[in-house]
């Protein structure tokens, strides 16, 4: 099993991002690529954890170690699969998932994607006082980087995906933050701002 890999950011998706190491580009599924955007073309350190399939052999990426060791936690659930736990990660919000979960909150489990009331159940009696840890500070400092306004944030991190300068996007920034709109909304926006220049 892998551990982690060092290499090059070379490359980012929507779904997954690509780390070169000795010539060879490892496809690693992540839970937000955006959150990587700063980081392209530079040497990175992800942990991995590998799922093998009879169809697939898939490495899963996380930004730290307490990232990892809460999809585990999220996979030994029952109804609930690599993608879904990756799904539920990527809103970043750690510290909320495993409040709701401690607190058996289920209306907040269901509304992460994939997530229906029984699996909610399902996590809160699987996980419920097996968390402990990941209440503490590994997740605050997840919960620090998070904007007020995450959808203008993801939005604003697909700009810089997209390769746009730091300059023209805190323009954006500032032309969009009094409205209220999706991550989808935002983006074409967006677009239509940088494009009418």
């Amino acid at each position: 099993m892998y551990e982690y890999i060092n290499g090059k950011l070379t490359l980012i998706t929507p779904s997954y991002v690509v780390v070169e190491t000795f010539g060879i580009g490892y496809k690693l599924s992540v839970a937000n690529p955006y959150r990587y955007s700063n980081l392209k073309n530079a040497e990175v350190k992800i942990f991995l954890y590998q799922v093998i399939r009879e169809d697939a052999h898939t490495l899963y990426g996380f930004y730290d170690e307490a990232e990892k060791e809460l999809f585990t936690r999220l996979i030994s659930v029952s109804g609930i699969g690599p993608k879904s736990a990756l799904a539920i990660l990527a809103s970043e919000d750690h510290l909320g998932l495993v409040s709701a979960i401690q607190a058996a909150d289920v209306t907040y489990l269901t509304k992460f994607p994939g997530v229906g009331k029984k699996t909610a159940q399902q996590m809160i009696l699987d996980l419920q006082d097996k968390l402990g840890e990941f209440a503490g500070e590994e997740l605050m400092s997840v919960a620090r980087e998070q904007n007020e306004n995450e959808e203008l944030s993801e939005a604003l991190e697909a700009l810089k995906a997209l390769g746009y300068p730091e300059k023209d996007v805190k323009k954006v920034k500032k032309a969009l933050d009094q409205e209220k709109l999706t991550t989808d909304a935002y983006l074409r926006q967006a677009l239509k701002l940088l494009t009418q220049k």
